[in-house]
């Protein structure tokens, strides 16, 4: 399917292209600003649908909004109804469309002009998009998301005037999905209303504490419920405004004659994650928890993980080396170890499921050599 996108070097534009070039089944047509606008006739005539974002949002000139938004959406739908397909159009319009601004009233215009495409025997559909969000968004210009997340990512104010003015929001891999199974669905005649979901209902104050939250993680190497809904689709977002000097940063590292010590990151609910090294021949561990429990996983090396039971004395051991990767699991109530038996350094990536407490470390000497419990 040849698919014709227009606003194609926009944000949209860019995140659909790129997902439609990983489909084989699409091969992509550009509309940009830099496109002559002759060319868009043969454009739309190779086209076998049109997915139509160019649109105006604050121009220095507000005769843009009527010249693009309404006007090149009439050139569109006039070029196609004269092809020999009727390619189904998509417009992206706005929740804004109709609402007495010179940008509402141009939005509504597009519609209409798509309206009389579909009762020409054409197929129209139009999405009245709420804000949209995601990587590539142009910050300081028409979304807070994009703002808040370029800002923040760079130790700048967060510009906020109603920290509790509502924000609804849709994500842009969600918008994209939306119009690719458009593109795959069926095409009847006429003018047909689509719908992105979910929606995410906010408010601005909320996205700019998020925000200041994710800047916050290299110094609290905490981080909240980053892998679902809203909060997963802003951290990703955040992380795609981050200048390229601090993709990387620094661990607070302790080291002692046993080896190295670092927290790699601490979760709200679902504990933490540190590495740890040992020498030939050395030993660390030799404690056990009443309710934590870890996972051990070594990296590199070879090493020797004891246990002994605190009520019945009873003991095993457990081989392990980075050649065969096995992730070993402490066991509340048991006394453990872990030994360097190579001739290497050994590296040790540990998860905890609770965060350490200063104040209740759940963690209490005791060596596994020692026979009384």
């Amino acid at each position: 399917m040849k698919v014709l996108v227009t606003g194609a070097r926009g944000f949209v534009g860019k995140n659909l292209c790129l997902r439609l070039s990983e489909l084989e089944r699409f091969k992509t047509l550009h509309f940009t600003r830099d496109t002559d606008i002759g060319d868009l006739d043969a454009l739309i005539r190779q086209a076998d649908a049109i997915v139509h974002l160019a649109g105006e949002n604050r121009p220095d000139d507000p005769a843009q909004f009527e010249r693009v938004n309404a006007g090149l959406t009439q050139k569109i739908a006039d070029v196609a109804a004269r092809s020999d397909t009727a390619p189904p159009i998509l417009f992206a319009s706005s929740t804004q469309a109709g609402n007495d601004t010179p940008y509402g009233e141009s939005k509504l215009a597009g519609e209409r002009a798509l309206e009389a495409y579909g009762e020409a025997g054409g197929h129209a559909c139009v999405y009245r998009f709420p804000n949209i969000f995601g990587k590539w968004c142009r910050p300081n210009y028409n979304s807070a998301v994009a703002t808040f997340a370029h800002n923040a990512a760079r130790g700048l104010d967060l510009p906020i005037n109603d920290p509790a003015a509502p924000l609804p929001l849709v994500y842009i891999d969600d918008v994209v999905a939306e119009i690719i199974r458009w593109l795959d669905s069926d095409h009847a005649p006429g003018l047909h209303s689509g719908e992105v979901a979910p929606v995410y209902k906010t408010t601005v104050g909320e996205v700019a504490d998020r925000m200041r939250a994710f800047a916050a993680i290299p110094n609290t190497r905490t981080v909240g419920d980053v892998g679902t809904g809203l909060t997963r689709a802003l951290y990703a977002t955040y992380v795609s405004y981050l200048p390229t000097e601090k993709i990387a940063y620094d661990l607070t590292v302790h080291a002692d004659p046993r080896g190295r010590f670092a927290e790699m990151l601490r979760t709200e609910n679902a504990g933490q994650v540190s590495f740890f090294t040992a020498g030939p021949g050395v030993t660390r561990g030799g404690h056990y928890h009443h309710t934590k429990t870890e996972k051990f996983l070594v990296v590199q090396g070879q090493a020797l993980m004891k246990f002994r039971h605190m009520v019945t004395g009873e003991t095993f051991e457990i081989a392990v080396s980075g050649d065969r990767p096995q992730v070993v699991d402490t066991v509340p109530g048991w006394a453990h170890d872990i030994t360097n038996t190579g001739d290497d350094e050994m590296i040790v990536v540990l998860w905890a499921n609770e965060r350490f407490e200063p104040e209740r470390p759940d963690t209490i000497a005791h060596l596994i050599a020692d026979k009384s419990a």
